[in-house]
């Protein structure tokens, strides 16, 4: 099958589901602090990971798609799996309740900076021009955002960072990735595992979570924010990026990332009257910036 190469060679129907994973992933992220301000993070992240992995397998077994593991992938699954679901998602949980969820947004998704560092330690790739640039620009960003979390009373540095260490072990999950694939499965199937088990980790450390919960102690707005989060963020997104990877260029998918971050720091001022300050903007356009410089190819002879 030929891969898509120019705009017009790009699915709509992909491209469209593209946006829509971008704007729920963004607009997760206040829906993160409403549901973390009543529930304990890993009671929170239990509900997403099960609940999305439920949904995924059942979007497979609809499409009659095989839901076996290959015997001898279970290796590389339970790796993968740690990096991109059960440190992502307990980090994240964590970080966010001590910051700004746009801030908090930002970096993680800082994930494709690290992704380069990476990429040049393990695999010895060569670091151009352009990588310098990209991380240059990251490193400012990220100046920004610390000594804004150093020098406001009352933010801790934790959340930061928390925030950076989920971006950075998210980008080793995605350098294996890139060396495994789907390791043999289809990618919806793929994913569903990687939730369920990634998932059975923060599951069995729930006891040891202080305080009770249930789910109709919950308010309005906390309950909207769980099953938001559930449905939209986990269930539909991770099916709907799937999908979208499987019909869009690599370059295409990554960049859609960088709306999430925009959409999360936005969002947060819609939903949660946050205000970010100056150093907050100048951090996001430098780490943007970054973002776009790693992952926009170079034209070769007019061709991208």
């Amino acid at each position: 099958m030929r891969t898509p190469s120019t705009p017009a060679d790009v699915p709509r129907s992909a491209l469209a589901l593209v946006l829509l994973v971008a704007l729920a992933w963004g607009f997760n992220w206040p829906m993160l602090k409403i549901a973390l301000s009543e529930m304990a993070p890993l009671h929170f992240r239990t509900w997403c990971v099960l609940g999305g992995a439920a949904g995924l397998f059942a979007i497979a077994a609809a499409g009659r798609r095989p839901l076996a593991v290959p015997r001898a992938q279970w290796g590389r699954l339970l790796a993968l799996t740690l990096f991109n679901v059960t440190a992502w998602n307990v980090l994240v949980a964590y970080g966010v309740t001590l910051m700004e969820s746009g801030r908090a947004a930002i970096l993680g998704f800082t994930m494709p900076i690290w992704g380069v560092l990476l990429g040049r330690w393990f695999f010895g790739e060569r670091l151009a021009a352009r990588h310098v640039a990209a991380l240059s620009l990251g490193i400012a960003g990220l100046v920004f955002l610390l000594g804004g979390e150093l020098g406001v009373a009352g933010r801790s540095p934790l959340g930061t960072g928390l925030m950076l260490g989920a971006a950075a072990l998210w980008a080793v999950g995605v350098v294996l990735m890139k060396r495994w694939g789907y390791l043999g499965m289809p990618a919806t199937v793929f994913t569903a595992w990687q939730l369920l088990l990634g998932g059975l980790p923060i599951v069995l450390a729930v006891p040891f979570e202080h305080g009770s919960f249930s789910l109709l102690a919950l308010d309005t707005g906390a309950l909207l924010a769980l099953i938001y989060s559930v449905a939209i963020a986990f269930v539909f997104s991770y099916w709907a990026w799937n999908r979208a990877v499987t019909a869009l260029p690599v370059v295409v998918s990554s960049l859609s990332s960088l709306l999430v971050p925009l959409i999360g720091v936005f969002s947060g001022m819609l939903v949660l009257g946050e205000r970010p300050a100056w150093t907050d903007f100048a951090a996001l356009a430098l780490i943007t910036g970054a973002v776009a410089t790693v992952l926009i190819p170079r034209r070769a002879g007019g061709t991208a």
